[in-house]
């Protein structure tokens, strides 16, 4: 089973959010390579959890980052 994580740069707090609604997971983290850690660990957990990980589970990440110049 695919999970898509999605994944928002929040300008105002300076961190990077990751919301999974299928595991449910939704996490803040500076810098990027730290937070995909933090998910991989959590939904790992999560999963276990609920009734265990299927074999073929895997993280899908869409990253976003979007930013007004003036």
């Amino acid at each position: 089973m695919v999970h898509d994580v999605e994944v928002n740069w929040d300008n105002e707090a300076g961190v990077w959010c990751a919301v999974c609604d299928s595991i449910p997971l939704a996490l803040e983290c500076h810098p990027f390579d730290r937070l995909l850690e933090r998910v991989k660990v959590a939904a790992h957990e999560i999963l276990e959890i609920n009734g265990g990980i299927e074999k073929d589970t895997q993280l899908r990440f869409k990253a976003v980052h979007e930013e007004c110049i003036a």
